[in-house]
C-alpha cells in the first residue's frame, strides 16, 4: 500500500471513531470571498485526513468539528456561558469557523467539546495532539489543567491519560490569548488592523486536534538524515519511557525492495541503500519507513524470550542533498545532489479568503503545490508563516522544494540600519519558537533551506542566530535575511528588487540569490476580496502580465549566467487588498498564460516578438524621436491638447544623463526639471493600448490634455504602464498630443515615453 492509499484508509478510519455534532448548529459565515472547496466542508468532514503523515498510527480519533465558543475578557476565569458553536479547525476570524469575529489582546478565546472514547484506547495511554493554535493555549479535561503551550505555529502535545474519567462522556476546554501585533512574538503578516502587505489576524485553533492511543513504551519522534554520498540513512528514533534492553526494528522500502536492521532503542541506526533513488523535483523518489518498538519484558513461551511489538509506526524518506559548489566557472551554486539547479518558485503567503490561515480541503492545500509546478516552478519560498504538515507532504510527494521562513514578530528596521535591539523574553520567545519548527519539519526532504529573518522584521542578533541554526541543522542551507539587512553569516546573499530583477555581485562563500522580485498586480472583477487593490506594478490585462512576467524571466537568463542561483517572484495568490498573485486569491483564475510563464521558468523563450506588445507610439528603444522641450517652467495650460510648443527647443529622446541605468541618451538634461511635448499620428485600430516608461525621477504624462500617468520615484528600465481611463478614452486613431513634466530629485536622470498596443 503506496502513503496516499494508507493515509487514505486512515481518514476513512478517522470519520467512523470521530464524535459526530449535528450539521445544523453551523453554516459558514457570509464572508467577503470564497473557494470551491468551501462547498465540501461540514461538521462532518472539516479536514477529516490524517494529519501527520510522517509519524503513522492506525488507531486516533479527529476531534474536529463543532464545538462551543465564547469571547470573554481575557481576565475572566472561565465563561458562565458560551456564544454558539463554531467549526474547528477553521480560525474564529474566518467565515468557514461559522463566527468570523475578531478576538483582540484584551479578549480571549475560549473552546468546549465533550467526547467518548473508542474502545481503541482502553488499556493505553491517551495522547492529544494540537497541530497548531495561535498564540497562548491552556487546556483542561474534565477540569484538570492537563498542559499549556505559548506559540502559534508549532504542534504539541498532551498526555491526558491521568484526567480521563473510566468511561463515558469527557470534557474538554481549551482557552486562548493573542495579542497579535499588540505582542511581540512571532505572527508573520497577521495585524489587527489589516492593509497593504499585511493581512487578516489568526486566534486559535487553526490546525486539526486529534488523539491517539499509545503503549507507555512509544516513539515520541523519528529523524531521517540521508547521506547520498555514501548511500545511506541514519534513522534516531526517541522512546519514551523505553526499559532497558528495549530494541527499535526498522525498515525500509521502495519497488519492492526493503533494507531493515534492529537497534537498541535510543540508538542511531544506519541503513546501507544500495543503489539509490534521489529525490528531486523531476522525480520525488520516497522510502517508505516502518518503525516498530520491541519490548523485551513482556513474557516468555517455552523458555523462549518473545519481543512483541508494543508500538508501530509508518513514516517515509528521500536520498536527497542540497549544499554549496562550484560550477565550471567557479562560481558558488545552489547543488542538489552534488549539481546545479537554478531554483525558480514563487512567494507564497499561505492565506484562504474562507479559511485566513487554513485551508478549506486538503485538496485546496495539495492543489496550491500542483499549480505551483503546472506554473513551471520547482521551489516555493513559504513566507513568514508554517503550513500543517500536510502541505510540506505533498511538496515532498509531487517534488517542490521549499525555502522555509520564520515568522516574523517585533517591531522592524528599515533598509540599512541594522538589527533592533530586543527584549531578552522577547528573544527567547523568538528563538523558541525557531527551534521548534525547526524540530517540527526537519524530516521533510522539500526543505532545502530556513530563512531567519525577512527583511528588517525584528531582526536582531543575525549573526549568533544563524550560526545557531547552521549548527542545530547542518543537512540544510541557511538565509540570515532575506533582503534589506545582510550580516556577513550564512549560506546565500539575498536581494529584494521590485519589480524588475536584480543580483548582489558574486562572493567566494555564498550564493546569490534574489528572494523577492515582481509584485505585477491585475486585479479580476468578481475574485476580489475588495474593491480597491494595488500591486507594485499594475498590469492593465493578461495579455500585459504574460508580457511583462516573460520580460523579467529573460534578465533572470542573462542574470543566471552572470551568477545568480534563484529567484522568487512575488506571489502565488492575491491575498486580501494585494492584487499580486499570479492567481486570483480564491485560486478561480490563473492571470497570466500558464504554458508561457511555465516555460519561462525553465528559461525556454520564444522569439522576443512573441512577448512583445507593439510600439504604435516608438520610444527611444526603436530609434531617437524628436520632441519639443524646455528646462523652464512653461506657461498655464502647458498641457493641453492645442497649447503652442514651437518656442521651445527641439531634442531626440531620451532625456538625461549619462550613468543612469538602462537609458538611452539622445539629448543631455542634468536641471531639476523638464517639460516635453509632442504631436503624434496613431494609423491604426487601437486594442489595448498602454503607456511605455522609463522615468528617473517624478514624472507626470497627459495624453490629449488629460491625466494619463502620475509615477512617483524612479524605475531601472523600460516598463508598460496603465493609462487613466480619462486619458485613455480621448486616444484615437490619428493625431494626438503626449504632454511630460519629470522631476529630478536626486541620483541618476532620465525620461522617454512612448505607447504600446497588443498584437
Amino acid at each position: 500500500m503506496n502513503p496516499i492509499q494508507f493515509f487514505g484508509a486512515l481518514a476513512l478510519l478517522a470519520g467512523i471513531t470521530q464524535t459526530v455534532l449535528a450539521a445544523d448548529d453551523w453554516h459558514m459565515a457570509d464572508g467577503p470571498l470564497k473557494t470551491r472547496w468551501a462547498k465540501e466542508v461540514s461538521p462532518q468532514n472539516a479536514l477529516p485526513e490524517y494529519p501527520r503523515p510522517q509519524m503513522v498510527r492506525k488507531e486516533w480519533m479527529n476531534l474536529n468539528g463543532l464545538w462551543d465558543y465564547a469571547i470573554v475578557g481575557k481576565d475572566v476565569a472561565i465563561p458562565e456561558k458560551y456564544d454558539g458553536k463554531i467549526l474547528v479547525p477553521f480560525p474564529v476570524e474566518s467565515a468557514l469557523s461559522g463566527v468570523m469575529k475578531r478576538v483582540g489582546d484584551n479578549s480571549k478565546l475560549w473552546y468546549r467539546r465533550t467526547f467518548e472514547l473508542s474502545p481503541a484506547f482502553k488499556g493505553h495511554r491517551t495522547l492529544l495532539h494540537f497541530g497548531a493554535v495561535d498564540w497562548q493555549t491552556t487546556v483542561t479535561v474534565n477540569g484538570k489543567h492537563v498542559g499549556a503551550h505559548r506559540g502559534g505555529y508549532d504542534p504539541f502535545t498532551f498526555d491526558i491519560t491521568d484526567a480521563l474519567k473510566p468511561g463515558g462522556e469527557q470534557e474538554m476546554i481549551v482557552s486562548v490569548w493573542d495579542p497579535t501585533n499588540a505582542g511581540p512574538q512571532p505572527r508573520g503578516k497577521q495585524v489587527n488592523k489589516p492593509g497593504g502587505i499585511f493581512y487578516t489576524p489568526v486566534t486559535g485553533i487553526w490546525q486539526t486536534v486529534w488523539m491517539e492511543p499509545v503503549s507507555k513504551f512509544h516513539v515520541n519522534s523519528l529523524t531521517a538524515t540521508p547521506d547520498i554520498d555514501k548511500k545511506q540513512v541514519t534513522i534516531h528514533v526517541d522512546v519514551t519511557d523505553m526499559p532497558a534492553g528495549g530494541l527499535v526494528k526498522i525498515e525500509a522500502m521502495r519497488d519492492g525492495e526493503m533494507v531493515s536492521a534492529n537497534a537498541a532503542a535510543g540508538t542511531d541506526v544506519i541503513l546501507r541503500m544500495g543503489d539509490v533513488k534521489l529525490w528531486s523535483p523531476e522525480q520525488p523518489a520516497l522510502y517508505q519507513l516502518r518503525v516498530a518498538l520491541l519490548d523485551p519484558n513482556s513474557g516468555q513461551t517455552d523458555g523462549q524470550r518473545i519481543n512483541p511489538t508494543v508500538d508501530e509506526v509508518d513514516s517515509y524518506f528521500a536520498m536527497r542533498k542540497i549544499a554549496l559548489g562550484k560550477d565550471d566557472k567557479g562560481i558558488t551554486r545552489l547543488m542538489l545532489n552534488n549539481k546545479p539547479v537554478f531554483q525558480m518558485g514563487p512567494l507564497d503567503q499561505g492565506f484562504w479568503p474562507d479559511g485566513i490561515y487554513t485551508a478549506p480541503t486538503d485538496d485546496a492545500l495539495k492543489y496550491d503545490i500542483e499549480i505551483t509546478k503546472k506554473l513551471g516552478f520547482n521551489m516555493i519560498r513559504k513566507h513568514v508563516k508554517v503550513e500543517p504538515d500536510r502541505w510540506y507532504y505533498w511538496c515532498d510527494k509531487l517534488g517542490l522544494l521549499v525555502w522555509q521562513d520564520m515568522p516574523a514578530g517585533d517591531k522592524g528596521v528599515g533598509p540599512g540600519k541594522g538589527e533592533i535591539q530586543k527584549d531578552p523574553s522577547a528573544a527567547r520567545e523568538f528563538e523558541g519558537e525557531l527551534k521548534a519548527m525547526i524540530d517540527a519539519l526537519r524530516n521533510h526532504p522539500c526543505i532545502v533551506q530556513w530563512v531567519v529573518f525577512n527583511e528588517g522584521w525584528g531582526q536582531y542578533d543575525t549573526i549568533r542566530i544563524t550560526d545557531w541554526v547552521k549548527q542545530y541543522d547542518p543537512t540544510r542551507l541557511v538565509d540570515c535575511a532575506s533582503g534589506w539587512n545582510d550580516m556577513p553569516s550564512g549560506d546565500v546573499h539575498d536581494m529584494h528588487k521590485y519589480p524588475a530583477p536584480g543580483m548582489f555581485p558574486v562572493e567566494e562563500k555564498r550564493a546569490m540569490v534574489l528572494g523577492e522580485y515582481g509584485g505585477l498586480g491585475l486585479p479580476v472583477e468578481g475574485h476580489m476580496w475588495e474593491k480597491k487593490t494595488w500591486g507594485y506594478r499594475v498590469m492593465s490585462d493578461p495579455g500585459q502580465l504574460t508580457r511583462k512576467y516573460v520580460s523579467f524571466s529573460r534578465m533572470l537568463a542573462d542574470l543566471e549566467k552572470k551568477g545568480l542561483c534563484a529567484a522568487v517572484y512575488t506571489q502565488t495568490t492575491d491575498v486580501e487588498t494585494e492584487a499580486n498573485g499570479l492567481l486570483t486569491y480564491d485560486r478561480a483564475v490563473i492571470k497570466p498564460d500558464l504554458e508561457k510563464v511555465a516555460a519561462a521558468n525553465r528559461f525556454a523563450f520564444g522569439p522576443i516578438e512573441e512577448d512583445a506588445a507593439v510600439e504604435i507610439v516608438p520610444t527611444a528603444r526603436t530609434a531617437p524621436q524628436l520632441w519639443r522641450y524646455t528646462l523652464e517652467k512653461p506657461a498655464e495650460g502647458w498641457f493641453g491638447s492645442e497649447f503652442d510648443a514651437s518656442a521651445w527647443k527641439e531634442g531626440k529622446s531620451g532625456f538625461g544623463s549619462e550613468g543612469t541605468p538602462h537609458s538611452i541618451i539622445g539629448t543631455v538634461w542634468k536641471s531639476d526639471d523638464i517639460w516635453l511635448r509632442r504631436e503624434v499620428t496613431i494609423d491604426k485600430p487601437l486594442k489595448s493600448p498602454q503607456l511605455v516608461i522609463h522615468h528617473d525621477e517624478d514624472v507626470e504624462v497627459y495624453i490629449n490634455g488629460i491625466l494619463a500617468a502620475k509615477l512617483p520615484g524612479y524605475i531601472g528600465d523600460y516598463e508598460e504602464m496603465a493609462i487613466e481611463p480619462a486619458a485613455l478614452k480621448t486616444l484615437k486613431q490619428g493625431k494626438n498630443s503626449i504632454a511630460v513634466h519629470c522631476h529630478q530629485k536626486t541620483g541618476g536622470q532620465f525620461i522617454d515615453v512612448g505607447i504600446v498596443d497588443n498584437k
